[in-house]
């Protein structure tokens, strides 16, 4: 399994690699609400300071980070990543994803993850993919309960937070053989046509 930086195409979404030249417009949807249950602080909301911050994301090893583009308008409206990619386990975790606002309870989501869902287990040969967010985050932990990933658990204090409290992970995944089922579900929920 060889994961690598590709452009993946869907109805309203592309999913590009993440570049600095993406930096800008990023940075003109990016509340620091949005960040609330991260390990990103942007206390500093300057471009030259979400800039640092993409190229943190950029320098990060073992990541595969995307931009969400929204294909009408040509503007960037979040991000989502590979990473913890275990190819001798045929595994690895989609997350450090972000949404603008105006976007977030929208099919944005849903599509982003399908298009990641389907280039991992169809195209990479993924057996499982996870996913995981805070505990106190119940509106990310509904929408992969929606998506049809199974809850695992809980990871206690598995994070430490850039302000020292502990973060608890609620783990979820989809294996290869849930995916045809998870795959069916989103594709009718985005109105597909397999």
């Amino acid at each position: 399994m060889r994961v690598e930086p590709v452009t993946i195409e869907g109805r309203t979404l592309r999913l590009e690699p993440l570049s600095m030249s993406h930096a800008e417009g990023l940075w003109r949807v990016a509340e620091p609400v949005i960040f609330k249950y991260t390990t990103v602080v942007l206390e500093d909301t300057t471009l030259e300071a979400f800039r640092a911050y993409v190229q943190r994301n950029l320098d990060m090893p073992g990541r595969v980070p995307f931009t969400m583009i929204l294909k009408e308008t040509g503007q960037p409206i979040g991000t989502s990543s590979y990473f913890d990619i275990r190819p001798e386990h045929r595994g690895l975790e989609i997350g450090y994803t972000w949404i603008a606002r105006p976007y977030q309870g929208t099919q944005v989501n849903p599509e982003c993850k399908y298009l990641m869902l389907r280039h991992a287990f169809e195209t990479l040969g993924a057996i499982r993919v996870q996913l995981k967010t805070d505990r106190r985050n119940l509106q990310s932990q509904r929408a992969m309960e929606k998506l049809g990933a199974i809850r695992e658990g809980t990871l206690r204090k598995q994070i430490i937070l850039p302000d020292g409290t502990f973060r608890d992970s609620v783990m979820f995944s989809i294996t290869d053989e849930e995916w045809p089922q998870v795959k069916a579900s989103l594709e009718a929920r985005l109105g597909y046509v397999p």
